[in-house]
């Protein structure tokens, strides 16, 4: 995006500049959400206006990533309509749950390779936790950071990226899971699913590791879901592309705004 020339002052200037630096990942974080180009490009432009008139707010006790992420997602979430489609937190939990439940991690982590198959997946996860997941495992946000943006606590941050990710794999999941008999294993296997998110974050002390690792050596069922949420969780993070390149037409749109009397006349308002 080209800068112009403009009679704005120098902290609007520096601003804008900053919103322009991160349109890219706006944009990137907007359509893996919701799954259309068109819809991105409503919610980055409409974030770049709120941010613009909601200037004087901003004071520094977030990053501008975080605080432009966190305008994103509430409006996301004022324009978001329940999709029946949606998978049930209810019944992921129950799936999990059963000793018995696995997927085929070789097809999970197929389908997680394509970008298309991936984003049609996270559509069907509620948008809190479908939000979480992407923040986190896809944009690289911390759960400190993803708490922040979403505006929920830390362990709620952690509670929402755990099922995000356990809903991805059983969204990505299509085929008959295999059942097998899980006699003699250490730990329950709900148990050590509860585990696992916090075992891909290195967050298990070494003790709680040892007994999982020792769950996952054994465990007909649990090692397939422990590769398939680690391959999600790598995949994406591939979305997250330092290159995104923005549609023209949204470059130009924003270009146009953020360098109109307009948006000028509305940073000033807020710091008189």
């Amino acid at each position: 995006m080209e800068i112009e020339q403009s009679n704005q002052n120098p902290d609007s200037q520096y601003f804008i500049m900053a919103l322009s630096t991160e349109i890219p990942g706006l944009y990137r974080y907007a359509h893996s959400i919701t799954g259309s180009k068109e819809e991105a490009e409503d919610l980055v432009g409409d974030t770049i206006v709120r941010a613009i008139e909601r200037a004087e707010q901003y004071r520094n006790e977030a990053s501008l990533k975080t605080w432009l992420h966190s305008i994103l997602y509430h409006l996301a979430i004022d324009r978001a309509r329940h999709n029946a489609h949606e998978i049930s937190v209810k019944d992921v939990e129950i799936l999990w749950r059963d000793d018995s439940y696995s997927v085929n991690a070789e097809a999970v982590a197929e389908r997680a390779e394509s970008a298309d198959e991936l984003r049609e997946a996270l559509i069907h996860l509620p948008h809190h936790y479908r939000n979480a997941v992407v923040l986190h495992d896809g944009e690289g946000f911390s759960a400190n950071e993803v708490a922040a943006i979403l505006d929920i606590s830390l362990p709620a941050a952690k509670q929402r990226i755990r099922r995000g990710r356990m809903m991805l794999v059983s969204a990505l999941a299509r085929q008959e899971e295999r059942r097998a008999a899980n006699v003699g294993v250490p730990l329950g296997c709900w148990d050590a699913r509860e585990q696992i998110s916090s075992y891909i974050d290195g967050e298990l002390d070494s003790s709680e590791r040892a007994m999982l690792e020792a769950h996952l050596a054994k465990c007909a069922t649990c090692p397939p879901l422990y590769q398939a949420l680690a391959g999600t969780t790598v995949s994406l993070g591939r979305l997250h592309d330092p290159n995104t390149v923005i549609p023209a037409t949204l470059a130009d749109r924003i270009r146009r705004y953020l360098y109109s009397d307009q948006a000028h006349r509305t940073m000033n308002r807020g710091r008189e």
